[in-house]
């Protein structure tokens, strides 16, 4: 499971008047999984398409529309989404499927559900952990309930339009942390883990093999595996306990985001910074290996075709090794077209997708699934526009990425 969003607070954009909100989706959609308005058995959506759930097709225009603006937040696994409603209601689609109350948020994996259930008025109350299946039913495996400390507001702060994280301290709306200092949860056992005292949390993402945390000052700790350059320190050594990144000491940072195998900053002032695995150009720096020329490692058939163990890059005369990039092990600066600020970044597993200041989308890496928006299945190595956004007058405000799709907020141009 990868990736993490930062949006708006509830309320923020208006759902009156003319600029009405609404989600779009893009790219793998191979078990069924909402995604877009196409029906019919194909596999993946090449370009944005506003979102249908099926659970509220058969409402008619108007009360369905009504429905998607209640959509909160976005939880994408592989082979299925989670869709967090403005009532506390998760939906789930695709491999998966079911419906749960009082449901504050949600870490999806294709093995286990980890969710944050809620009081009747909305504080959280506990952490769940669900086994996947066909159906969402049965007792959960593992519960684990919330000692809020005296003095805490009872405000659960899951009500992001956007499934954002603009709260302070260890915010309740955002699954791995929770509402009680010093734990978080995985979505493998053990599903409970520490953090250290000392550190304060303001977001936490994880990537396959990876963690990031964002202090309360900015800075960005990493730990895990690194054999990719994924944790930023310069060697590909792994880390057992949270470690700053050094190269970005002193930058006050405002997000971070992880990958399958790779991990970005966004910081204060809009600037961007990318490290780690780079074999599709999702770092937007040069790479050969892209993936519509790799080839299958012969024995590699039980793993996912997203590991590395999975893949070989494909060999051909052309081009100076020196010249690509596979991968980067300390934090580079990645300047976007027209010198355009970030707001807001996601990360699948192989491929990266900002929003700008402006209200722009733009994406870059793995495409097979048209989970760049493009209209093709090119993989990318530099960033580039979602013009479908800006040729219909939409101001994009929060992107969402799944493993293999994306998952776009976005409302009527601003003037």
């Amino acid at each position: 499971m990868a990736g993490s969003v930062v949006g708006r607070k509830a309320g923020s954009p208006s759902v009156e008047g003319p600029r009405r909100p609404g989600w779009f989706g893009f790219g793998f959609r191979g078990f069924g999984q909402a995604l877009g308005s196409a029906q019919g058995p194909r596999s993946s959506l090449h370009t944005p398409e506003p979102l249908v759930l099926e659970d509220i097709r058969e409402r008619g225009p108007e009360k369905a529309q009504a429905a998607l603006n209640d959509v909160l937040q976005v939880r994408p696994s592989w082979s299925f989404t989670g869709f967090l409603t403005r009532d506390r209601r998760l939906v789930l689609s695709g491999s998966v499927n079911g419906r749960l109350s009082r449901c504050g948020d949600l870490l999806a994996s294709e093995q286990h559900l980890l969710v944050l259930r809620t009081e009747a008025e909305g504080t959280p109350l506990e952490v769940q952990a669900w086994a996947t299946g066909p159906e969402l039913q049965g007792e959960p495996l593992w519960t684990r309930r919330i000692q809020r400390q005296e003095g805490q507001e009872k405000d659960s702060g899951s009500g992001d339009q956007a499934g954002g994280h603009e709260g302070g301290p260890l915010d309740p709306a955002v699954l791995p942390l929770v509402p009680e200092p010093g734990w978080y949860v995985s979505p493998r056992q053990p599903f409970s883990r520490r953090l250290s005292p000392e550190l304060k949390a303001r977001q936490l993402v994880l990537g396959a093999e990876h963690a990031l945390l964002l202090g309360g000052m900015g800075q960005v700790y990493t730990w895990g595996t690194s054999r990719l350059g994924q944790l930023g320190h310069g060697a590909l050594k792994a880390e057992r306990a949270p470690r700053p990144v050094e190269a970005l000491q002193g930058l006050a940072m405002a997000q971070v985001a992880a990958g399958g195998w790779h991990s970005l900053s966004v910081s204060e002032a809009g600037d961007l910074y990318v490290w780690g695995w780079n074999e599709s150009g999702q770092l937007a720096l040069p790479s050969r290996a892209i993936a519509d020329r790799e080839k299958p490692v012969a024995g590699a058939s039980g793993l996912c075709s997203c590991s590395p163990e999975a893949k070989t890059p494909a060999k051909d005369g052309d081009g100076d090794p020196a010249q690509f990039i596979s991968i980067q092990p300390f934090p580079a600066l990645l300047d976007l077209p027209n010198d355009s600020e970030v707001s807001k970044a996601s990360c699948g597993s192989r491929h990266t997708a900002v929003v700008t200041r402006d209200g722009e989308l733009y994406t870059w890496g793995w495409g097979k699934y048209g989970q760049l928006g493009h209209k093709n299945t090119a993989s990318l190595d530099q960033p580039q526009r979602v013009d479908y956004f800006k040729d219909n007058l939409l101001h994009v405000e929060a992107v969402i990425c799944g493993p293999w799709n994306t998952y776009v907020y976005a409302v009527e141009g601003k003037t």
